[in-house]
């Protein structure tokens, strides 16, 4: 397991900062937040973010902030890795990219040659894209569903800048807009005082103490994971669970048991949106990426088959972790509820 070394900066000891940045408001709140940080800047974020040579996980030990303006697109169509979750206009799009967790399974450090931290200034030119497209969405009668913590963990970072709060305030002045806060985050208290919206879907992953400590550098434990999620549900916001991924070990089986019976004894199955279940999955040019750089997790050297251009366990796996799943959580949630990644 990887392991932080004190050695290093502290985190967001430096702001890179774009020229065309400086006037936003949002990165005015960053030198405030940080007002100790030495900020730096800079005609292009890319000349920091994709400079060659750099290793990822060296830089999660210090990650530093770069302040840029975004330009087109500003709004994604769902990819075949993602779940839609039922929703027909499924879209995501990326306020800042990289996380402040460091989960050894994740895309991002095959998908970015950086690990530091990018946060996109012109949120109000991202907010009228989603505008514009809600008009466009191939299926008017449903709503738009859009992912706004595919790239990130925005409700982890909610304590630096207000962000998922402002994209809540966003979504509830448009009936057709409904959001998906995918965290694995304890920070609900973040935004516990705002009136709940059935417009948001605050979706919590949850994994088995084994998985967290040995994957999920950084995060936080299951158990407030869980009373995040029990405070969520207390006030009124629509929740979503996600088992995802479920990491096949030997004796994975009795750990996310052990798991789906302690989320049945602290929670609701009835308030329960619905439940997400997925496996390991990565694009292939992404995974030989991270084998290339010889990580030090052994997620990288299991057996995998290659599903259209996805790297992901066998379909045997795949088809057992789809079984298990719907025994165990029998009777809690809705099979119609559940859904399964394949």
């Amino acid at each position: 397991m990887k392991k932080s070394d004190n050695s290093f900066l502290p985190k967001f000891s430096h702001i890179y900062v774009e020229s065309a940045a400086l006037d936003y408001p949002l990165a005015y709140d960053c030198f405030d937040r940080f007002p100790k940080a030495e900020v730096v800047e800079v005609p292009d974020y890319k000349s920091i973010f994709n400079r060659p040579n750099q290793d990822f996980q060296t830089q999660k030990q210090s990650m530093k902030l770069i302040l840029a303006v975004k330009k087109p697109p500003f709004i994604y169509k769902g990819t075949d890795i993602l779940q839609d979750g039922g929703f027909k206009n499924f879209y995501y799009n990326t306020p800042i990219l990289n996380c402040l967790y460091n989960c050894d399974y994740c895309f991002l450090q095959g998908m970015y040659p950086s690990a530091n931290l990018v946060v996109f200034v012109n949120q109000d030119d991202m907010q009228k894209s989603v505008e514009d497209e809600m008009v466009k969405r191939p299926f008017p009668e449903d709503p738009m569903m859009l992912s706004i913590s595919y790239n990130t963990d925005l409700l982890a970072f909610e304590n630096i800048l207000p962000m998922t709060r402002a994209w809540i305030d966003f979504a509830k002045q448009h009936p057709e807009l409904q959001l998906e806060v995918r965290t694995k985050s304890a920070l609900f208290s973040a935004i516990d005082e705002m009136v709940p919206t059935d417009q948001v879907l605050l979706a919590w992953t949850l994994s088995p103490e084994k998985v967290v400590k040995a994957n999920e550098l950084n995060t936080p434990p299951l158990t407030k994971r869980l009373a995040a999620v029990r405070s969520a549900m207390e006030k009124g916001w629509k929740v979503r669970i996600c088992f995802d991924p479920v990491m096949i070990y030997s004796g994975w089986e009795s750990d996310y048991k052990a798991l789906i019976d302690k989320v049945i004894s602290t929670l609701e199955g009835d308030q329960i949106f619905d439940a997400t279940v997925g496996v390991f999955r990565m694009g292939q040019d992404y995974f030989n990426r991270i084998r290339k750089s010889s990580p030090e997790s052994n997620v990288y050297y299991q057996q995998f088959e290659n599903a259209d251009g996805v790297v992901t366990v066998t379909q045997s796996e795949r088809l057992a972790v789809t079984h298990f799943m719907k025994e165990s959580l029998s009777g809690f949630i809705p099979v119609e509820k559940i859904h399964f990644w394949d």
